[in-house]
């Protein structure tokens, strides 16, 4: 089946088509009543993008901004009618058991997705089955990226997503279960399916879930709408210090590599990262401005934010995956107009996987034990936390590329990261003195051995055993 498009400039899927996919499965549903006060959820997340991708955190780099020419207008509304979280980060930094973590609530060593090629379990508990549950509409759009899974999302009444990492034009979309082709660029369509699932279910509690395609590889020329393909031509970003480090596990830079552009450090592949957030920031816009017309918004919680990090050259790195700060920051924006203040700044650190636990205790549901992560919703209020975390854990488990298998430690001021089998790989770094990593601290030295301790303590509080290289 072929569902034409609209022919506005951001086309829409038809109302009557969409409503007739998901009539059925939404029949089952047990209703919430309003007066119960229920709030809405929406969980906006991007593929790769990078905690600084952000007009808002380039004004505040100022002349250490890397592209401080760069402006997301509908991020930075979120920034100022909500809660910026300037320290918020992922335990596991790919796309598949980060966007797990956010899902379950739980570190990936134990909800199962500890790569980009395992599907969720269909018996997986997450925020989108215990709101379901408890009587929420659950809807999913846009990318899902566990592998090739197909077929209902679990936890999700109505779902539109593609398979896999999908094409960027006319993506074939399954639609609870239907296979159909659509017309455009694929987070233009993600955002008209949402958009419109909204307008045809607004009138009960709802928890949806809009996952972009952007800014992952294969990014610019064709892969961008027309709008974008030129946008930025002529402006450069800005090099970092670490720009001119190598990596642990690389060989040390000799004099011929210095200059040379190593990983993802060309100003052309930039400001085609740049040109995808870009588009996806207007889809951001446009929800936004929907949930204004359906007079949503003010009873909606609406979080933006990314399944990883993601390195632009830093260490001649491109991905995500490592342990330094580029690929462990994420962005993190929270709007809740009716509790949350506006233009509020939290430095405490949040994970992906407070995700869950935080929908639910706004929802008034319990937690479901098995989760490790925290409600932020009081330091969201802005309230303060005196036994919020000042550590966590992190890893990753070699899959593709040559970044080796590690864990490490993240304090609020320091970092340990561990190779396994490498021990002369340790890495020890002052994050309060040293932001950019650029200095190794010795591995057998006071800090070292502090971090050490809190990373057995981790470790054994998440039961988590040291991976083989």
């Amino acid at each position: 089946m072929s569902i034409p498009m609209k022919s506005s400039a951001l086309h829409s899927l038809s109302h009557v088509v969409v409503l007739a996919l998901t009539s059925l499965v939404l029949a089952k549903a047990a209703p919430l009543g309003a007066s119960e006060g229920k709030p809405n959820f929406i969980f906006v997340i991007a593929d790769d993008q990078r905690w600084d991708a952000m007009g808002v955190v380039q004004r505040e780099h100022g002349e250490n901004g890397r592209y401080p020419w760069f402006e997301t207008p509908s991020m930075d509304r979120l920034a100022a009618e909500g809660v910026r979280f300037r320290n918020a980060f992922i335990t596991h930094s790919i796309c598949s058991p980060g966007r797990a973590g956010f899902l379950t609530g739980q570190y990936t060593h134990v909800n199962g997705v500890m790569d980009n090629v395992t599907h969720l379990p269909v018996n997986s508990i997450t925020h989108a089955t215990l709101l379901r549950d408890a009587g929420y509409q659950t809807a999913y759009f846009g990318k899902w990226h566990m592998f090739d899974q197909t077929g209902p999302r679990p936890g999700f009444q109505h779902s539109a997503s593609f398979i896999n990492q999908g094409i960027y034009q006319d993506c074939p979309f399954e639609i609870n279960g239907v296979m159909t082709s659509t017309n455009g660029w694929v987070d233009d369509v993600s955002t008209d399916l949402a958009i419109d699932w909204l307008t045809a279910n607004h009138d009960r509690p709802f928890s949806m879930v809009l996952g972009f395609k952007s800014p992952h590889n294969r990014r610019g020329d064709t892969n961008l709408p027309e709008r974008l393909r030129h946008l930025y031509e002529g402006k450069t970003t800005r090099p970092t210090p670490n720009v001119a480090l190598a990596a642990i596990y690389h060989k040390a830079l000799t004099a011929e590599d210095v200059g040379k552009e190593r990983g993802l450090s060309a100003n052309s592949v930039h400001l085609d990262y740049l040109r995808h957030i870009k588009g996806i920031d207007e889809n951001l816009g446009r929800l936004l401005d929907g949930l204004d017309e359906l007079k949503l918004a003010e009873d909606t919680v609406v979080v933006y934010s990314s399944d990883n990090g993601y390195f632009l050259g830093e260490r001649g790195l491109g991905d995500k995956r490592a342990l330094y700060e580029e690929g462990l920051r994420l962005p993190f924006l929270v709007r809740y107009p009716r509790l949350f203040p506006k233009g509020k700044l939290v430095d405490e650190m949040v994970l992906n996987v407070d995700l869950a636990p935080t929908f639910l205790d706004l929802a008034g549901i319990p937690a479901h034990p098995g989760m490790h992560g925290t409600s932020f919703k009081e330091l969201a209020e802005g309230k303060k936390v005196d036994s919020w975390r000042n550590s966590f854990l992190a890893y990753y488990r070699k899959e593709l590329g040559d970044t080796p298998t590690c864990h490490g430690i993240r304090t609020d001021a320091a970092k340990m990261i561990v190779y396994p089998g490498r021990p002369d790989w340790t890495e020890v770094f002052d994050l309060k003195n040293d932001p950019y990593e650029l200095q190794n601290l010795p591995a057998d030295g006071p800090l070292a051995i502090q971090l050490k301790s809190e990373l057995d303590k981790q470790m054994t509080a998440l039961q988590f055993k040291p991976l083989k290289p």
